[in-house]
C-alpha cells in the first residue's frame, strides 16, 4: 500500500480499481482536475507520435521530501518527463519561505507531485506542503506512504538504471540522501502508473545544485511575461515568442528552460554568444544548420519510448512501437549531413557538438536497424501513408507468418479497392475509396457534376455523412472487410512487434548515444533561434563586466508587437551608483522601462544578443521584480497585502549580486505610510551591493539621493503645449532624464482627460494647492555632503576603470584627464554653495 490511506488489497491505495490507475489519497491530498483524469494523459503522453509543436502540456512528476528535525529546511528532489527519459535530482538547503523549491516547482509545471503521507498527516500539515498546496492550486498532490522514500533503495535504483556515460552522477549524489529518497518514491510509482520498467542501463540521470543558474520566482516571471502574456495566454507577446523560432520540440523546451532559469557562468553564456555570432557572420552555416536541424523529430519522446520495457503488449503499444523504430531509423539517418555541415565551424560549442556527433555508435544502431526494417522505410505525414509504413516496416522472409499476415492484409486492401470499382461501374457514379484512423476504409463522392439517381444516393451506401460538395458512406460489405482488416494489421503489429523488440535488445546497449544527439540537436536548434531574431531586427552582442550599461536599450516584446523601434533609453548602473529611483507622470513609460531592463538582463544571460547599440551586464544570480497592483481573489490577498507577500520574498533572498525591480510600492494604504514603507524598504536595500531600479510617485523619496551618494534620482520627461484655444496638453516623451521629476498633479491632469465633472476636478485641484503648501518644502543637500559625493563617485569610477578598463594608454589618459574635470566641477560646485550660504 504505498499512498496513505487505508489497507486494501489495491496497490496504491483506497481499495477500488480505479485507484490503482490514480492513486490519490483521500484526506489532505487533493486533485484538481479529479479522479480520472490524470492517467489517460500519461498513456497519451508515452504512445502519441512525436509534434514539433511547443504548446507546453503537463508531462512531469516530481517527488518532493524534506528532512526532520535539525535537517528540517533540507529539500531533496527528483523529477521525471514522461516524454523524456532523464531524471533530474536535486538537493539544496531552502530558507523558511522555501523560495527555491516554489520556483523549480513553477518553473517545472508538473502533472503531479508526491510527497510523503507524514507530511499532510491527519490534516497537520508541514509548512511545506502547506505552501505547495496554496502555490500550486491546478497540480495534483499525491501522498506516498514515507517508506518508499527510502534513500538505500534509490541508489540501487540509479546504479541500475543509469546509463554509462552519467554513471559519475552517482559520486555526486551517493551522500545527499533525500534527492536519493525522493528517486526511490518517484520511480516506483512510475513504474506502476505506466506498467512499464525502464532498461538496465538505459537511463540518463543528472544532479542540478540551485547555483548553477539565476532564481527568476514565479511572480517575477508572470510579471515580466516571460513564457506567458498576462492578457491573453495564448499570445505570443512573450519574451519566449520573441526569441522562439526553434523548430524542434527539444529545442523550444530548451529555450523555455533557459529563460526561466539563465545561466551565471560568465564562460559558458559567452561560448554560446561565439556560437550565436558565427552562425550570423556565415550565411551558409546558418542556412545549412537550419535546414538539417528542420527535419529532426522529438528524439526526447523517442527515447522514452525505446528505453521502457512494458509489463504488457497491447495493440496500441506495437504500434507505437514499430512508429518509434521507424522514427529511429529516420533520426540515425539525419546524423551525417548534420555532422557535415558542422564540419568547418570554428567556435568552441560549435566544434563540441560536431565532435560529440562523431561516434562510431550511431553507424552501429543504424545497420542493426537496416538488418530488420526496409531501407525505403521513413517517417511520412498522413495516417494510411503512416500505416503502410509500419505494417512493411519489417523485412520479407524475417519473420513466416508476418509475411502470411502481410499477405492477407494486402489482399483485403486490394479486395476493398475492387469492390469500390465495381460499385462505380454499377451505379455509374466516380466514387473513390478513402481512409481515417476512425473510420478505415470509406466511400467518398464528390458532386461536381454528377447527377444521382432519382436526386439521391443508393440505399445500398449507409452512414452517409454531407460536407460541403463531399458525400462520405459505406456499405455492410466495406463495414465487414474492415473488420477483417482490422484483425490481420492486429497480426501484422503484434508479430512486428516481436521482430523490433528482439530487435532493441541488442540496440539498448548503444542506444545512450543519443542522449547525446538530443542534447546536441536542442542546443543547436535554440542558437540558431537566437541568432534568427537578431536577423529580424538590430541587436548586439552584450558583454559581462561589474556595471550594468545599456546604450539605447528598447523593450524587445515592444518591439515586436509595435513592429517599428520603439523609443530607445539609456541604462547605467554600477556599484557606486547601484541605487536608481524614477519619478513621472502616469503613462510615462516607467514601468515599460523597468521591464526592458529586466528582460535584457535575462536575454544577456541565457546567451542572447541585446535590442541596443551596446549593452555591458553584471551577472545577476537573482531577479525579483515587484509591478502591478492586482488583488488575488485565489489567496484573498488585498493590493497592499499582495504588496508585502512579494517584498518580504525580495527582502527575505536578496544578495549582493541581485537584480531588483520594484514598481509602485505602497500604493495599497495610505499617502503617509506608503511613503514610510518605502523609505524604510529603500534603506534597507541600500544595505546591499544589489542592482535596484525603483520607480515611485512618492517624490519624497527623490530626498534619498542628498543622504546616500549611491542613489541616483532620474525622471521620465514630458513636454508641455498650449493649443490656440489655451488649453494645456501633455505630451508623453517617454525618455529618461537625470534628476526628479518637476510635474506635479499628474493625476489630476490624466483625470481632465476623463469624463470626470469640471466642478470635482477644479475642487480637487485647490485641496491639493493647500495640502502642497503645507506639505511640500525643497530640501538641499549641505555643501560637505555635496564634497563627499563628489569623492565617493571619482573613487568608484576609479575602482571601475581599474577592473574592467580596455583603453589604451593614450584614450585612458584623456579618460581620467575627464573625471578629474568632472570631480573638479563637483567641487566647485559645493563651495560656491558655501559661499551663497555665507552671504545669505
Amino acid at each position: 500500500n504505498l499512498a496513505s490511506g487505508n489497507s486494501s488489497s489495491s496497490v496504491w491505495g483506497a481499495g477500488t480499481p480505479q485507484l490503482r490507475r490514480t492513486p490519490l489519497s483521500s484526506g489532505a491530498c487533493r486533485s484538481s482536475s479529479g479522479h480520472h483524469s490524470r492517467t489517460p494523459q500519461m498513456e497519451r503522453t508515452m504512445t502519441t507520435c512525436s509534434s514539433v509543436s511547443s504548446a507546453s502540456v503537463a508531462s512531469v512528476i516530481v517527488a518532493v521530501v524534506e528532512g526532520r528535525g535539525l535537517a528540517r529546511g533540507e529539500i531533496g528532489m527528483a523529477s521525471i518527463d514522461l516524454t523524456c527519459p532523464e531524471l533530474v535530482l536535486s538537493q539544496f538547503s531552502d530558507t523558511g519561505t522555501y523560495a527555491k523549491i516554489l520556483t523549480k516547482l513553477h518553473i517545472l509545471t508538473p502533472l503531479e507531485i508526491l510527497m510523503p503521507d507524514t507530511a499532510s498527516e491527519k490534516g497537520k500539515g508541514t509548512k511545506l506542503f502547506r505552501l505547495v498546496t496554496e502555490n500550486l492550486q491546478n497540480i495534483s498532490i499525491t501522498a506516498v506512504q514515507r517508506k518508499y522514500f527510502n534513500e538505500g533503495k534509490g541508489l540501487e535504483y540509479i546504479q541500475q538504471l543509469s546509463a554509462p556515460e552519467f554513471s559519475t552522477v552517482l559520486m555526486e549524489v551517493q551522500a545527499k540522501y533525500y534527492c536519493l529518497a525522493a528517486a526511490a518514491a518517484l520511480l516506483k510509482y512510475f513504474e506502476f502508473m505506466q506498467n512499464a520498467v525502464y532498461a538496465p542501463k538505459s537511463l540518463k540521470v543528472s544532479f542540478k545544485g540551485s547555483e548553477q543558474t539565476a532564481m527568476i520566482d514565479s511572480s517575477s516571471a508572470r510579471n515580466l511575461e516571460l513564457v506567458v502574456n498576462n492578457r491573453d495566454p495564448r499570445s505570443e507577446h512573450t519574451l519566449l515568442g520573441v526569441l522562439n523560432y526553434t523548430k524542434t520540440a527539444g529545442g523550444a523546451r530548451r529555450l523555455r528552460s533557459n529563460i526561466l532559469e539563465p545561466l551565471v557562468d560568465a564562460n559558458t553564456i559567452n561560448m554560446r554568444l561565439d556560437a550565436v555570432q558565427e552562425l550570423l557572420q556565415d550565411e551558409e552555416l546558418f542556412f545549412g544548420l537550419k535546414n538539417a536541424i528542420g527535419r529532426f523529430l522529438d528524439i526526447d519522446q523517442l527515447l522514452s519510448v525505446l528505453v521502457q520495457i512494458p509489463k504488457q503488449e497491447t495493440v496500441q503499444l506495437s504500434e507505437a512501437k514499430i512508429m518509434h523504430v521507424i522514427h529511429l531509423k529516420h533520426t540515425l539517418e539525419l546524423v551525417s549531413p548534420l555532422k557535415a555541415v558542422l564540419q568547418n565551424c570554428q567556435t568552441v560549442l560549435l566544434k563540441a557538438y560536431c565532435n560529440s556527433l562523431d561516434d562510431s555508435r550511431f553507424d552501429i544502431i543504424l545497420e542493426q536497424i537496416k538488418t530488420v526494417i526496409n531501407d525505403d522505410t521513413t517517417y511520412m505525414k498522413g495516417n494510411l501513408n503512416m500505416r503502410t509504413q509500419k505494417c512493411y516496416a519489417v523485412r520479407p522472409n524475417i519473420n513466416e507468418f508476418l509475411d502470411i499476415a502481410r499477405r492477407a492484409y494486402t489482399e483485403i486492401v486490394d479486395d476493398i479497392a475492387g469492390m469500390v470499382t465495381q460499385l462505380g461501374e454499377k451505379y455509374d457514379l466516380p466514387l473513390r475509396t478513402s481512409f481515417s484512423t476512425t473510420r478505415g476504409f470509406f466511400i467518398q463522392l464528390k458532386l461536381d457534376g454528377v447527377v444521382l439517381p432519382n436526386g439521391q444516393l443508393p440505399s445500398e451506401f449507409i452512414k452517409v455523412t454531407k460536407f460541403k460538395n463531399n458525400y462520405s458512406f459505406t456499405t455492410a460489405d466495406l463495414i465487414k472487410m474492415n473488420d477483417r482488416c482490422d484483425e490481420a494489421l492486429r497480426e501484422i503489429f503484434h508479430m512486428s512487434y516481436v521482430v523490433v523488440c528482439q530487435l532493441l535488445s541488442t540496440v539498448h546497449e548503444h542506444v545512450h548515444c543519443l542522449y547525446k544527439l538530443s542534447d546536441a540537436v536542442s542546443m543547436l536548434d535554440m542558437l540558431l533561434s537566437l541568432a534568427n531574431t537578431c536577423t529580424i531586427s538590430d541587436y548586439v552582442r552584450p558583454e559581462f563586466t561589474d556595471t550594468l550599461a545599456i546604450k539605447q536599450g528598447r523593450h524587445p516584446i515592444l518591439e515586436r508587437i509595435s513592429g517599428q523601434q520603439p523609443i530607445s533609453n539609456s541604462s547605467y548602473i554600477s556599484e557606486g551608483s547601484n541605487f536608481i529611483l524614477i519619478t513621472g507622470p502616469n503613462m510615462s513609460g516607467k514601468s515599460t522601462y523597468l521591464k526592458q531592463v529586466a528582460l535584457c538582463q535575462i536575454m544577456a544571460q541565457i546567451g542572447s544578443f541585446i535590442p541596443a547599440e551596446y549593452a555591458s551586464f553584471r551577472i545577476a544570480d537573482q531577479i525579483f521584480t515587484r509591478i502591478g497592483v492586482d488583488d488575488d481573489f485565489e489567496t484573498s490577498s488585498s493590493t497592499f497585502m499582495l504588496e508585502m507577500k512579494e517584498l518580504a520574498y525580495i527582502i527575505h533572498n536578496v544578495s549582493h549580486k541581485s537584480l531588483i525591480i520594484i514598481d509602485e510600492l505602497g500604493r495599497g494604504t495610505s499617502a503617509e505610510e506608503g511613503v514610510g514603507i518605502c523609505h524604510a524598504v529603500c534603506e534597507f536595500l541600500l544595505k546591499f551591493r544589489a542592482f535596484t531600479i525603483f520607480a515611485t510617485h512618492f517624490l519624497e523619496l527623490c530626498q534619498l539621493e542628498t543622504l546616500y551618494p549611491n542613489v541616483e534620482n532620474l525622471h521620465m520627461e514630458v513636454q508641455h503645449t498650449r493649443s490656440s484655444d489655451n488649453t494645456e496638453k501633455v505630451t508623453y516623451t517617454y525618455l529618461l532624464n537625470r534628476g526628479c521629476s518637476e510635474e506635479r498633479n499628474y493625476g489630476l491632469k490624466a483625470a481632465e482627460i476623463t469624463a470626470l465633472s469640471p466642478s470635482i476636478i477644479h475642487e480637487a485641484k485647490e485641496i491639493t494647492s493647500h495640502i502642497s503648501k503645507q506639505l511640500w518644502a525643497k530640501k538641499h543637500s549641505d555643501p560637505e555632503t555635496q564634497k563627499q559625493r563628489a569623492v565617493y563617485h571619482l573613487a568608484t569610477r576609479l575602482l571601475q576603470t581599474a577592473r574592467n578598463s580596455c583603453l589604451d594608454p593614450d584614450s585612458l589618459r584623456i579618460y581620467l584627464k575627464g573625471l578629474k574635470k568632472h570631480y573638479q566641477s563637483e567641487i566647485q560646485a559645493a563651495q560656491e554653495s558655501v559661499s551663497m550660504n555665507t552671504e545669505e
